[in-house]
């Protein structure tokens, strides 16, 4: 069998288990690059070269400042403070920033951290809006595949064919210089789902929507009887104000809080009586962590009153967790009460509860009971990470949409900017650039060793990795020119166009069932073997491929952001072509007749 022949069989096999989607992708990209290696049309070095490459890092680096933008809230700050700009009854200014949003996000770090940092926002901006998630969430999701065209960062596709046209010996394509066909393709995507999206998209609700923390303080401080920023503390048995006189009860110690009152028991009344009893209750208005410590050394449980809503239980560099504890849990029989510090000494306890009602004095722990911990961000993280305590909501995915511009986020913007320079003005290598950001965070404490290996989408970088030598044996055997020659003579004589339409057609056939960076990496060869076999310049058919890529739009399945709203959405499969079918039309006549006006064959 000759190398073109066992490279074909490779191809057709590789497609149709992406396709059928039975099996990992990583797993069909691993033995499809063995495979290759098997048949002897590559060697092993080739095989493995595309873990090594470039690309690679960069992409891998670019995950690790998404999730750095993300953890610090910077991402989510920018969307509350976009939707915020846009109202919320006015459905047409809120979706243009809706989608500017999701495009402007895309760019600059990813298609998926866009649509995951803009989502809850959109999703609550629709039920105020009293209209279905469905009518916003899609138009979400398509802006972002348009927005991954306006800078280099956007999409690793666009990293792809720029490296193709430095491995061709070409210059690659500038920072910003996808942003001269990008930015027309947002526009136009925007123009085309606020003239047809209303008609088109389907008007359901889902029971799969994201859950909103941005007011999860309020809804802790109603739960357990906590207020935000005025605080009821109950004199437990052991409190050293007990036996004291109403008017010596002083809080000086402290100048961050203040003694509002000393209430009789749960009357809420001023005490009337000569001496501080157990059961009374001290009105304090001060700062959350300062209560915190007022109430473990002076042995004060917390209870609500008031809120004063101009303070937030949530701050930059503290706030609060609720966990459950599970059956078979250690801590099962141990009194734990407000106030008390947990053995790590990190966090203090705010409340105990049983069944919705606060844990009675000297009761011990039970598997059911909850409890509401303070702490600063690193030490829930850190110690809520125990099997005897289960999260009832992530701190990290609370810290995000509950505190906008958190610890760090000066630094994650900075390490971004000096990413966008470096690549803007190409004074070091794009991999280089991206690493040097990434390593910035790391050092800086922004994001740790552990949470860059889970930013990574792994499957995005093996996948890369592994679909490189799919398309070394393509170039190498022969298969490329092949089916170029093949491409180019089944468009006739129509000349580079009509070259390019049948490219679209094949790219964007395949987008549809497989990710959009398998199908780039894919169509490359192809791209660049047609270009030689046309004696054209190659850049204005890598940019229509790119744009091409991008045109995801029939299916769930072509990309992960359109995943990520499907649930959320309530939409089915055939939810996507309606709005699809122009969004691509649209897609194909920039990437046919508009490109070419700006990269000259």
């Amino acid at each position: 069998m000759s190398p073109i022949e066992s490279t074909a069989i490779i191809i057709a096999i590789t497609i149709a288990l992406f396709a059928w989607n039975g099996l990992p992708v990583i797993i069909v990209a691993f033995a499809a690059a063995l495979s290759l290696w098997a048949a002897g049309v590559v060697t092993l070095e080739q095989a493995l070269a595309g873990f090594g490459d470039r690309a690679v890092l960069l992409i891998a680096s670019l995950f690790i400042v998404s999730a750095a933008l993300e953890r610090t809230g910077v991402t989510a700050w920018a969307g509350q403070f976009l939707i915020a700009r846009a109202g919320e009854n006015n459905r047409t200014r809120l979706l243009v920033i809706i989608m500017t949003a999701a495009g402007c996000l895309t760019a600059l770090i990813s298609g998926s951290g866009a649509v995951a940092a803009l989502m809850p926002v959109v999703v609550m901006a629709a039920i105020r809006l009293r209209q279905s998630p469905s009518q916003l969430l899609m138009p979400l999701a398509f802006s972002a595949h348009a927005g991954a065209n306006m800078l280099l960062t956007g999409a690793p596709k666009n990293i792809l064919v720029s490296e193709a046209l430095e491995d061709a010996g070409l210059p690659g394509f500038g920072f910003a210089e996808f942003a001269l066909v990008g930015l027309p393709l947002l526009i136009g995507t925007m123009a085309i789902i606020l003239l047809l999206g209303r008609r088109l998209l389907p008007e359901q609700s889902s029971a799969r929507l994201p859950a909103d923390f941005s007011r999860h303080a309020q809804t802790l401080v109603e739960h357990y009887g906590l207020s935000d920023g005025i605080f009821r503390l109950r004199i437990r048995g052991s409190s050293p104000f007990i036996g004291m006189a109403p008017a010596d009860v002083t809080l000086a110690g402290d100048a961050r809080l203040e003694l509002m009152a000393v209430q009789a028991g749960a009357s809420a009344m001023p005490l009337r009586a000569p001496t501080v009893s157990e059961g009374d209750y001290l009105l304090v208005k001060g700062e959350a962590e300062a209560v915190a410590k007022l109430a473990a050394e002076a042995h004060l449980a917390l209870r609500d009153d008031a809120a004063d809503e101009g303070y937030s239980l949530f701050s930059r560099h503290s706030g609060l967790a609720e966990v459950v504890i599970p059956p078979r849990s250690a801590l099962i029989g141990r009194l734990m009460f407000p106030g008390m510090v947990t053995d790590s000494g990190d966090l203090v306890v705010l409340a105990v509860q049983r069944s919705g009602a606060d844990l009675a004095p000297g009761d011990v722990l039970r598997a059911g009971d909850t409890i509401l911990l303070e702490g600063s961000w690193k030490a829930l993280d850190l110690h809520l990470d125990d099997p005897d305590v289960l999260v009832v909501n992530s701190p990290d995915l609370v810290r995000r949409q509950a505190v906008p511009m958190g610890a760090g986020a000066g630094i994650a913007v900075a390490a971004l900017v000096g990413l966008v320079l470096m690549l803007a003005t190409g004074i070091v290598p794009p991999a280089v650039a991206g690493l040097t950001a990434a390593g910035v965070l790391i050092l800086a404490g922004i994001i740790s060793v552990e949470q860059s290996y889970r930013a990574i989408n792994w499957t995005t970088v093996i996948l890369v990795g592994a679909m490189m030598p799919l398309s070394t044996a393509m170039v190498q055997s022969g298969a490329a020119k092949l089916v170029a020659d093949h491409l180019v003579a089944l468009t006739g004589g129509g000349g580079p166009l009509v070259f390019l339409a049948g490219l679209f057609m094949l790219t964007a056939s395949l987008g549809q069932i497989m990710s959009n960076t398998a199908t780039t990496m894919l169509v490359i060869p192809i791209a660049m073997a047609a270009a030689t076999s046309m004696g054209v310049s190659p850049r204005p058919i890598m940019m229509s491929l790119c744009i091409a890529g991008a045109a995801s739009f029939l299916t769930p399945i072509a990309t992960a952001t359109n995943m990520m709203v499907m649930g959320p959405g309530g939409y089915s499969f055939s939810s996507y072509w309606k709005l699809g079918t122009p969004l691509m039309i649209w897609f194909f006549v920039m990437s046919v007749f508009y490109v070419p006006l700006i990269w000259r064959f």
